[in-house]
């Protein structure tokens, strides 16, 4: 009767053992997919590509901008698809050497895993894309090629339902800080200092599912860290300021050139229709209207 006491009594307390160990292990595993999904969100400190794009078409859309991006990382920066350069590994003198090619696959192992340069994230907005990019991708310059080219009549992986790309420099919170930080930070290589004077800007602004901010709001806060000596002009501008608020949490900014305009405010559909409607021949249109 004693040893089976003794057996009933320790009974709840086993039980309660194993159930703390149960969730113990849900605590121990919850912290990895909390980061794995941090990771995938817009951070502050992030920087990267917004993008519009026909409705229910986000998921093509995002397979073709990556081929796409990967078309001009090689073109411009001479890096392969997983990030290194696009020469690595070719002309090995040790090629035919077994220890050496042991030793490199090591060396490898021991590596850690190279950050991809871009990185698609989900978002739960129809017709809205981002992606962010890695170094050594600047995304104004970044977009500004792919545009140029697309204008030029480049060949190029189409884009069948992708419509504006906006770069953006830099990405903190949506808050009047966070874009005071935002400002400082982006606008400083081109507004502040005796050789940057004389600039004539505008401010072109976008904002999606937030009602903290006004479109007068945001234009009156950046217009007081470009600073003083610069004049506005929304026609001829030097340099266009952009600002892109997205919900409550995300808030980015970037500054282009004067082409902007002429490259169809950065959208690449528009930019394609309009190339290949000029290599079209001008008698074969008019046979058309005619």
């Amino acid at each position: 009767m004693d040893a089976t006491s003794k057996k009933r009594k320790a009974e709840p307390e086993q039980r309660v053992e194993g159930g703390n160990k149960r969730a113990n292990g849900k605590r121990k595993w919850s912290m990895p997919r909390k980061a794995a999904a941090e990771a995938r969100a817009i951070q502050p400190g992030d920087v990267g590509i917004w993008a519009t794009c026909a409705m229910k078409k986000e998921a093509k859309s995002v397979a073709d901008l990556r081929d796409l991006f990967q078309e001009y990382v090689s073109k411009m920066y001479e890096l392969d698809h997983a990030g290194g350069t696009a020469e690595d590994g070719d002309g090995d003198e040790d090629q035919g050497d077994i220890e050496a090619e042991i030793q490199k696959e090591l060396d490898g192992i021991r590596k850690p895993t190279a950050k991809p340069l871009f990185t698609s994230v989900k978002l739960d907005t129809q017709c809205l894309i981002f992606f962010k990019t890695g170094q050594p991708v600047d995304p104004v310059t970044f977009v500004q090629k792919i545009c140029q080219d697309a204008a030029d009549g480049v060949e190029q992986t189409r884009c069948r339902f992708v419509k504006r790309l906006t770069p953006i420099t830099a990405i903190d919170k949506a808050t009047e800080r966070g874009l005071d930080d935002v400002a400082q930070q982006v606008l400083a290589p081109h507004f502040h200092g005796p050789d940057r004077s004389g600039k004539k800007f505008a401010i072109r602004t976008s904002i999606r599912n937030n009602k903290e901010f006004t479109r007068d709001k945001v234009i009156k806060t950046v217009a007081a860290a470009v600073g003083p000596g610069h004049k506005v002009d929304l026609s001829g501008y030097d340099l266009l300021i952009l600002v892109e608020i997205y919900k409550q949490n995300i808030l980015g900014m970037s500054v282009v050139g004067s082409d902007f305009e002429k490259l169809k405010r950065y959208n690449l559909a528009e930019l394609l229709d309009a190339s290949e409607d000029s290599d079209k021949d001008p008698a074969e249109t008019d046979d058309r209207v005619g």
